[in-house]
């Protein structure tokens, strides 16, 4: 069985945004989930819109790839929204003819994340599942706007993504993918930075331990880094500390430039991994600090990450970066 996934709305055509931003986060998930279905031998295209400027044409872009493609099922990924919430949303997945395909994404990503299952819905008035020629199905993850879909999405990303493709492909695939990577050929295979100590939370609307003006060490504005903010910034702000999006991964240490320069530091494709109470995630490194003579402390963590860790201020924490295999 061959497939098509495709990203929802496009790259000048954004979709929702809060905790998460969809675009970035539909693209993230299609790519993985094509990457676990190869790994499966399912053939799978992927597609993404980057040209189209309004919301019909970008409609029209993404049905029309899949109606030239030969394939048996058309996947499209999108996330939710509602309202700012803490609540717990969920997973949903819409249908217009696979009740039963849907109903079973919907509860593996839920088994695979503990996001509540909204189940199988139908739906009559969507061109992405009126205008495709095959079966298809629309994804809903989660809600980009519930701090607790958030945090939980990105605690259980490589889960979800393996979900997914596993109902599609009706088979087990193995946990054992390689992640995602991008090392430069002369980076030593060393961490360039390991630092063990205790942590504090830093970021987000919610950091009255910042200025609302204060910036960030190495990422000066936005677009430097929009995988790490904010949609938009927090009223009554101007800096990026307070833009920086709680519900993700990011990590603050005193790191050595000169091994590990700004530069790479602000790269995407480089992860430190952060590990307390025998778990680890990955997460972005996002500032330059604390000052552990003063605050006793040499480790901040975004909030989901120390949600996610299970740890609370205080409690020691241990940065590998670039993580093995970066």
């Amino acid at each position: 069985m061959s497939v098509v996934v495709s990203s929802g709305h496009g790259k000048f055509i954004r979709g929702a945004s809060g905790y998460l931003d969809e675009v970035n986060e539909n693209r993230r998930v299609v790519e993985r989930v094509a990457e676990f279905l190869r790994s499966a031998s399912v053939p799978v295209k992927v597609f993404h819109d980057d040209t189209s400027r309004t919301q019909s044409v970008n409609l029209n872009t993404i049905v029309n790839y899949h109606n030239a493609q030969s394939r048996a099922l058309d996947v499209s990924v999108h996330f939710n929204a509602y309202q700012t919430t803490s609540k717990a949303m969920g997973a949903e997945c819409l249908y217009k003819t696979q009740k039963d395909l849907s109903a079973k994404v919907s509860k593996a990503i839920s088994d695979a994340s503990g996001l509540l299952n909204r189940g199988a819905k139908y739906r009559d008035n969507l061109s992405f599942l009126n205008r495709t020629a095959k079966p298809a199905i629309l994804i809903e993850v989660c809600f980009v706007d519930s701090s607790t879909d958030a945090s939980l999405y990105q605690r259980n990303f490589e889960g979800i993504c393996r979900a997914i493709a596993q109902v599609i492909a009706n088979k087990n695939i193995s946990s054992s993918l390689p992640l995602p990577q991008e090392r430069p050929e002369d980076l030593s295979a060393a961490p360039l930075v390991q630092v063990t100590g205790r942590c504090s939370w830093f970021g987000g609307p919610n950091d009255l331990g910042v200025t609302p003006s204060e910036g960030l060490a190495f990422l000066f504005k936005y677009e430097d880094a929009p995988h790490l903010f904010l949609p938009e910034q927090p009223p009554g702000t101007t800096g990026l500390a307070r833009r920086l999006n709680p519900g993700l991964f990011y990590v603050a240490c005193r790191w050595d430039y000169e091994k590990t320069p700004k530069k790479m530091l602000a790269r995407p494709s480089f992860q430190a991994l952060v590990s307390a109470k025998s778990k680890s995630f990955l997460a972005w490194p996002a500032d330059w600090g604390p000052h552990e003579q003063k605050t006793g402390r040499a480790v901040d963590l975004s909030p989901a990450l120390m949600d996610a860790l299970g740890i609370k201020t205080d409690e020691e924490v241990e940065v590998i970066y670039p993580a093995a295999g970066e």
